[in-house]
């Protein structure tokens, strides 16, 4: 470690343990049943999400498409328990993530859950290599991690840059390292908000490329919220998001 990386090991919280699995669920799939959210405004209750059902199974895929102000990244923060419903559930392998209390709920969305979002939240001080590294630090020890940090920013491209900061990189490769930071803990489920919205068409495509070739090694869950419709073309199921409902597209 040179003179400016900052080290991220005094970082490290208490480690926390994995939640054990509800046995109302079945295990390795998503499963979304009847999910409804609303929010209280002086004029009543305001509703973003109506009656949301589906089933996805490791290894499937889905692109979720529709208008501004439509829901989606309201559904997408739900899938990924950083909101709850307001009625409805939710299920991943087995576990409703809003019966658990707060540490196990971090935990859950910790090993289970990758997120890449629009903005790729990188850590400026950090070097690539310890960005991807971040969501280890409150995991179980493993030796592995480092390894398997290289591994993933070498499946994306960037095994030149490990040391390189995020100021010194493309919009791309900032993607490319977001993508690699989401998949570092092996989660089921990788939830991404429009991944390829503040890239050029070339940059998308290449970011777009790797995103569906990782998922196809690693079987996730993938779920894409995009406006891109190139990007959603490329996925087996397309909803769209119509009125809070959801439909097949």
């Amino acid at each position: 470690m040179n003179r400016h990386q900052v080290p991220l090991r005094p970082l490290v919280a208490e480690k926390l343990e994995s939640p054990k699995p509800h046995t109302e669920g079945r295990f390795g799939l998503l499963e979304v049943s009847e999910v409804n959210k609303e929010y209280p405004t002086p004029r009543g209750a305001l509703k973003v999400l109506s009656g949301i059902s589906f089933t996805l199974s490791r290894g499937g895929a889905t692109a979720i498409m529709g208008p501004s102000g439509s829901g989606k990244s309201t559904l997408l923060h739900i899938l990924g328990a950083l909101d709850s419903p307001s009625s409805g559930h939710v299920r991943l392998d087995g576990v409703n993530p809003f019966e658990l209390d707060e540490r196990a709920l971090a935990n859950f969305r910790n090993q289970k859950i990758g997120f890449v979002f629009q903005d790729h939240c990188l850590m400026p001080q950090c070097s690539v290599l310890e960005n991807v590294l971040v969501p280890t630090l409150v995991s179980r020890a493993s030796n592995h991690h480092p390894e398997r940090a290289r591994k993933l920013l070498d499946q994306v491209g960037l095994s030149e840059r490990l040391d390189h900061r995020p100021a010194e990189l493309s919009g791309g490769e900032k993607q490319r390292v977001a993508l690699a930071r989401a998949l570092i803990n092996e989660p089921m489920l990788l939830l991404c908000d429009e991944p390829t919205g503040n890239l050029d068409s070339k940059s998308a495509e290449t970011v777009a490329s790797i995103l569906l070739e990782l998922h196809a090694r690693q079987k996730t869950i993938l779920i894409v919220v995009t406006h891109n419709a190139d990007l959603a073309a490329k996925f087996p199921v397309r909803y769209e998001m119509v009125e809070q409902c959801i439909r097949q597209a």
